[in-house]
């Protein structure tokens, strides 16, 4: 289903794959081990945050808080943003319109 927007996705995608890559052990959502993840190189793990923030996206629009890894992920829809979270510490929010 995913979140209601209004930018554009493709800016929205870009921005939630950032803040998740700033979650350390953002790979454990995939049940991936570290010693995997230390393996991939930039692009490699590129490709698995951009995976990640496609999924978060479309999963926020029916499950409006997920954890991954030591993060959590709110959609909140009354303010039209995705908060990435670690712990109390709010990392950065995703503007959806």
């Amino acid at each position: 289903m995913g979140v209601k927007h209004g930018r554009e996705y493709e800016q929205i995608l870009n921005e939630l794959t950032e803040a998740v890559g700033r979650i350390p052990d953002s790979y454990e959502f995939f049940e991936m081990e570290a010693e995997d993840w230390d393996r991939l190189d930039p692009a490699g793990r590129q490709e698995v945050n951009e995976a990640l923030a496609e999924d978060l996206f479309y999963a926020l629009g029916t499950e409006p808080v997920i954890t991954v890894g030591s993060g959590v992920v709110i959609y909140e829809p009354e303010q039209h943003r995705i908060y990435v979270l670690i712990g109390d510490e709010e990392l950065t929010s995703v503007p959806l319109i």
